[in-house]
């Protein structure tokens, strides 16, 4: 099974057991729709069945799981990402969850470039950054006039890189 992080529990929060979500999603409303999350460091990874949940300020998720009732139980998976089955989650037309892109190589002209290993969050767009085995990792605009096709079950980015990015 397959499960792709949507969050991170940063603490306890009330008397109730409840955990502090930092939400890794555009969009938390998504959260109310949750049955069952699994919460997983990196020895650890645990299911739960989801009682409840509320939408805090600032975009933070507060989650009631079965089997947390009280604070210090909370409190022991501070730090823990919030994940859910890969089946969950809706699919997108004509766009990408980071998760998605992550790891493709990229190539230009069926010449590989390297391998996208972060996505950069820019005011205006987002930046790929690709790791090359030789020379300077590159920052690659995630626009359509650069980013030419994308095959997500291949792990394979096809671009037409803007004259100059690539000249030393």
């Amino acid at each position: 099974m397959e499960t792709v992080v949507i969050g991170e529990v940063l603490k306890s929060h009330g008397i109730k057991g409840e955990i502090k979500i930092y939400p890794l999603t555009d969009n938390q409303a998504r959260f109310k729709k949750l049955k069952k999350v699994y919460l997983s460091d990196q020895k650890t990874e645990l299911s739960f069945a989801v009682q409840g949940v509320r939408l805090g300020s600032k975009g933070m998720v507060y989650l009631k799981l079965a089997g947390i009732e009280t604070p210090e139980q909370a409190q022991k998976f501070q730090g823990f990402q919030v994940r859910i089955d890969r089946s969950e989650v809706p699919p997108l037309k004509d766009r990408w969850y980071y998760f998605e892109l992550e790891g493709m190589k990229v190539y230009e002209n069926d010449v590989l470039l390297g391998t996208l290993v972060k996505i950069l969050q820019t005011g205006a767009n987002d930046v790929y950054l690709v790791r090359r085995e030789e020379g300077k990792d590159i920052c690659i605009p995630a626009l359509k006039s650069v980013v030419k096709k994308v095959d997500v079950p291949g792990k394979r980015m096809d671009v037409i890189l803007p004259p100059g990015l690539l000249d030393d």
